[in-house]
This record gives C-alpha cells, sequence and structure tokens, in this order.
C-alpha cells in the first residue's frame, strides 16, 4: 500500500492523500528535480482502467492548449502505474456557485473558454465526457483550466458512441449551471436539480428571469439538443463558435493573502450577487452559531460601499462641527458686544441632520404565513410563524415544500409580521438558512394585501444571515418578507426563516 512520504521514478515524492475514486487514488506530491508541487494518481492492485487511464494521460498531453490541465508524466512499466500532472490552484466553478448563479456576461465568457479548450481537445481525438462544474477552475492569475479531459472517462470506464455529442451537451450543462445554479441532469455535482416536466428539464429562461434569449437558445440547441432554433450544436467547436463574440470577463480568484485572512465575523452578511468572491467550500458550510438579539448588529459588517459612505459620514461630521463652532463663537462674540444681551448665552441650534434619531428594537406583536396571491390558501404554516421572531435563532418557520422554485405556480410566498401599532422601519436582519439561494422583497404597509404595501427591498440569491438598511423609511403596521424564489432543499423547494430583527422609531 503506497503511503505519503513514498517516491516514485525516484523524483516524485507522495505528500498529501486528495482524493479516492474505487481504486484510483490523487495525490498532492512534489517533483523533486523541479521543485513544483503535482498531482500524482496511482492506482490499486487489481484497479481495471490503469492501462487506459495512461494511454489517456499520454494523448492529453499532446493537447496544445494552456487551458488543459499538463500532462507531465505517465508510465506503467513498473511496479507502481502513476500519472503525473499539473498542480492546479484556484477556485472551482462549483465553488463559486454556492453563492448563487453568476452574472450572464460572466457566466458565457468562462464557458466559452472551456468551450475552445474542449474544442482543441476533440480536435485531436480527445474527449471530456464527464464535464461538471469542479472541472473548470480558475488559477491565481485568472487563466481558465479544464481539468479531467481524457483522464476522467478512462479513470470511470465511460464511453459514448457520440462523444462530441457527448461534449457538446456538457459544455452546454456548464452553462446552464452558470446561469442559474441548478444541474439539468440531476444532482450528482452538488447543485440542485433543475425542476423539469417530465423528463426535459426547464429552461434557462424559465428559472431566472432576465437571461438573455440568446445564451437561453445555445443551451437549448446544445445541453438539449433541440433541432429548432437554428439546429443542435453537436460539438465543442459549435458551441465556441456560438459563443465566440462574448466578452471574456473572468473572475479573479482569492490569492493566498486572501484566504489566508481571519473569517468573516459571525452574523455578517453574505455579498449577494457580486463577483468578488471570498474562500469558499466544494459544499455548503455547516450553519453558523447565530448571535442573540441585540448582538448581531454590533458583529455585522457594513453593507457594500460602507467605506466610502463611512468617508462621506465623516467629512460631513468634520464641516458640521466646523459650521457649529463657528456659529457658536460668532453668538458669543456677538453676545459680548452688545450691552443689551447680557451675560447669558444665546441658545445653541444643533445643524440639520447632526442629531438623528436614535433607532431601538421593535417587538412583533405576532406573525402568521403569507400566501394571499391567486392559487394560494391564504395560509402558509401559519402554526410555526413565531418561530421566526420569538428571538431564538436554533427554531425557525418555513414555507411548504413545493416541486417548482414558485416561478411557474405563484408569484410568491411569505412571512407577514404585525407589529401591533404603526412603526417607522429603518433596519432588519434577517437569519435565513444556508441550504441555498433565495430570492426576497420586503414589503410594508397598514393593511393585509400587497395591493396597499410598499416594497422597499429586494434581494437575489440570499442566504445565511442578510442584513436590510431600508433606504427611505417607511411607515407601516405590517411587515411582510415575500419569497418570489426559493432554494432547493431534500428535493424540495423551501423557504426558511430563522428569526427576524426589526429596528426603526415607534
Amino acid at each position: 500500500m503506497i503511503e505519503p512520504g513514498a517516491r516514485l521514478a525516484g523524483r516524485y515524492r507522495l505528500e498529501e492523500l486528495v482524493s479516492e475514486t474505487n481504486g484510483a487514488t490523487l495525490w498532492k506530491a512534489t517533483d523533486e528535480t523541479l521543485a513544483r508541487s503535482v498531482g500524482v494518481w496511482t492506482f490499486a492492485e487489481g484497479f481495471p482502467h490503469t492501462t487506459e487511464v495512461v494511454r489517456a494521460a499520454r494523448a492529453a498531453s499532446r493537447i496544445a492548449d494552456a487551458r488543459v490541465t499538463q500532462v507531465f508524466d505517465a508510465d506503467d512499466s513498473g511496479p507502481t502505474a502513476y500519472v503525473v500532472e499539473e498542480w492546479i490552484t484556484g477556485q472551482s466553478m462549483a465553488e463559486l456557485l454556492t453563492r448563487g448563479p453568476m452574472d450572464p456576461e460572466r457566466a458565457a465568457g468562462l464557458v466559452a473558454e472551456a468551450a475552445e479548450a474542449l474544442a482543441a481537445a476533440n480536435a485531436a481525438g480527445i474527449f471530456h465526457l464527464c464535464l461538471e462544474p469542479s472541472k473548470v477552475t480558475w488559477s491565481p492569475g485568472g487563466a481558465v483550466k479544464v481539468t479531467g479531459i481524457g483522464v476522467d472517462a478512462a479513470l470511470r470506464g465511460i464511453t459514448s458512441e457520440r462523444p462530441d455529442i457527448a461534449d457538446a451537451q456538457g459544455i452546454g450543462d456548464l452553462l446552464y449551471a452558470a446561469l442559474t445554479a441548478h444541474w439539468p441532469r440531476g444532482e450528482r455535482t452538488g447543485l440542485p436539480a433543475a425542476p423539469a416536466t417530465g423528463e426535459r428539464p426547464y429552461e434557462p429562461g424559465q428559472l431566472r428571469p432576465g437571461i438573455p434569449d440568446r445564451l437561453n437558445d445555445i443551451i437549448c440547441r446544445s445541453a438539449f439538443q433541440e433541432p429548432g432554433r437554428g439546429g443542435p450544436l453537436t460539438t465543442s467547436q459549435a458551441v465556441a463558435d456560438a459563443l465566440a463574440d462574448v466578452p471574456r470577463m473572468v473572475p479573479m480568484p482569492v490569492t493566498s493573502a486572501e484566504s489566508a485572512a481571519p473569517p468573516p465575523e459571525t452574523g455578517t452578511s453574505r455579498q449577494s450577487g457580486g463577483m468578488r468572491v471570498p474562500e469558499q467550500h466544494s459544499t455548503p458550510p455547516p450553519r453558523r452559531s447565530r448571535p442573540t438579539r441585540g448582538t448581531r448588529r454590533a458583529a455585522r459588517k457594513p453593507p457594500r460601499g460602507a467605506s466610502k459612505a463611512l468617508l462621506g459620514a465623516a467629512a460631513f461630521a468634520v464641516f458640521a462641527a466646523v459650521v457649529s463652532g463657528a456659529w457658536v463663537l460668532g453668538n458669543v462674540m456677538r453676545g459680548n458686544d452688545n450691552p443689551e444681551a447680557g451675560g447669558d448665552e444665546p441658545a445653541q441650534q444643533q445643524p440639520a441632520g447632526v442629531d438623528e434619531q436614535a433607532l431601538e428594537d421593535l417587538t412583533p406583536a405576532s406573525a402568521t404565513g403569507f400566501d394571499p396571491a391567486a392559487g394560494g390558501d391564504g395560509d402558509e404554516h401559519s402554526e410555526n410563524a413565531g418561530l421566526a421572531i420569538d428571538g431564538d435563532p436554533s427554531t425557525a418557520w418555513s414555507t411548504e415544500g413545493y416541486k417548482d422554485p414558485l416561478l411557474h405556480l405563484k408569484e410568491g410566498v411569505g412571512l407577514l409580521i404585525d407589529m401591533g401599532e404603526t412603526v417607522t422601519v429603518r433596519e432588519i436582519d434577517l437569519a435565513l438558512t444556508d441550504a441555498g439561494p433565495a430570492e426576497f422583497e420586503i414589503m410594508i404597509g397598514d393593511e393585509k394585501n400587497r395591493d396597499s404595501m410598499t416594497t422597499v427591498h429586494i434581494e437575489g440569491g440570499a442566504s445565511g444571515d442578510v442584513p436590510v438598511k431600508v433606504d427611505e423609511p417607511t411607515k407601516g403596521r405590517y411587515v411582510a418578507v415575500w419569497f418570489t424564489d426559493l432554494p432547493s432543499v431534500e428535493g424540495k423547494y423551501r423557504g426558511t426563516i430563522h428569526e427576524v430583527e426589526l429596528r426603526g422609531n415607534t
């Protein structure tokens, strides 16, 4: 049995076991001759595909495209067969998609790079056959790398009568995942399975509004091989040609310095929809312990753009102090010069906007499920709604479980909070589930119906702790958290709220 510290071919020192699949083991190793990190595959005795893997690796080494993982060595003539390849660092598409779907232009540009790499490999007679988000990685320098070409299929013993079509479909699947954060062929990638009508997954545009029709059509022609809309795209080159003119906007992965930074404090919010990607995990992290009522606000980091806002506020405060000081000094001097003024100090007036009314915690009177839309039954697990306002983040209220993320069933469902009286709401802290991204709106009004309520905030791709700042303080007795897109949880689409905290003024 091979152990860490073993050397192969007198130069490759095995250091860390990375993964093991049915007798094939991937190690992080050091090439002591060239003093560089490499990935090394070794194979257990009796592994049935050793010869095929070594042959596929040698073939992949001849692909002349820098986006394809380089193969440095492959040998099965000695007592221990091995394959040595480039050690890839950076972030995979799978890691990036744990934060929700990507911007359409970025998604198209990144998948276009992968399509061109696959086209170069296919032209040499080498196919992937196992494309999924974990196989596309961005290096610290921002370059795209496609891993597993040829080798992954050989490791698993996968073949295809039409490998060209299989790779074209795989590229379409990648674009589908990048745009929707769903996988169109089940859940084996770690992404939630795309909802389907029969055996056909929903089109991306049905899952996420705003996806350009052109990208929706390219996916239908490649992933689903639809004959309409210009005919199916049956090769990687055809998909690459269809995406040839999209912008190449590659996100920069986290640098080593950034990834070594301490983790964010408990209660900080996610960066919704942004491309500034912190260190991520290939699977969603476990639920963080949440601070109790009154402490989450102190632990929360400022939202995006807060640094500029703080600088502006500081500058305004300095300006206000100067103006105030000058005003007071002027009045004092006028009082000393005017005998009729006497010795009394003049009343000071605070400049407008300097003293802002302090926010206070607002205590809800009650909460109910909210399902007033056509097709709704008027209730949504109201018996558990109080768990979202009980001050205990270990309890939660959830919507019903749906077979659809809501886009084709109803406009939305949610939680309706009764404050007991009209209040002014300025800030809301939501503790959502970490199971997956959701979209929601915050509505405020004095009546229990959506038509009379004002939407004060819209959030997309939300999970975990989400702080909401109401730009225009709004008065109302009722506050609704209205889900318009639900995350997939254990095969059903369901929204969950662990806690709602509100601040403002009565």
